[in-house]
């Protein structure tokens, strides 16, 4: 009886070993796919505004604020010559670790686990620049990590964006 009470315990170790190492494996999974996921539409998102700053029958001003971690653009979408309506200035700016995006409302979180949001502008000429008006392109990159723990995993996206209007 003993003999067999230490088989059935043993055979229960390692089975419980084997479902703790795969319940593991299955969080560290939904953790990347969870942060790549967030990452992406937040990039896509930022992308396609991004391309439509400067948009309007007048000329204006397309990115007023050009640092690091912030952006802030403009776009006259009702066609009035000013950018004073809700949405025709838009910010993004990583806030800890929730980017998040005003276009008037409050700024609202696009993508939560962001550690790293970083801008790099661009001229005509394709080299830096920190002149707002100078700007022709933006290059962004976007590190997100979810999870927990060991159980924590990220991604990094990239992207380079042109301005049209520019």
């Amino acid at each position: 009886m003993l003999v067999a009470v230490a088989l059935l315990g043993l055979t229960l170790s390692g089975t419980l070993a084997a479902l703790e190492s795969g319940r593991r494996a299955y969080a560290v999974g939904a953790a990347r796919a969870e942060s790549q996921q967030g990452a992406r539409v937040a990039l896509d998102r930022l992308a396609r505004e991004l391309r439509g700053a400067g948009a309007g029958p007048f000329p204006f001003v397309a990115i007023s604020v050009a640092e690091r971690e912030r952006v802030v653009f403009h776009r006259d979408l009702d066609g009035d010559g000013v950018t004073t309506a809700r949405g025709e200035t838009v910010t993004w700016t990583l806030d800890g670790t929730v980017l998040r995006r005003d276009a008037g409302g409050g700024a609202q979180p696009v993508a939560r686990g962001a550690t790293r949001f970083v801008l790099e502008y661009l001229d005509g000429a394709g080299q830096p620049t920190v002149v707002p008006g100078d700007v022709r392109s933006i290059a962004v990159t976007l590190t997100a990590e979810a999870g927990r723990g060991a159980e924590r995993a990220g991604a990094t996206f990239s992207t380079e964006v042109r301005l049209r209007n520019r």
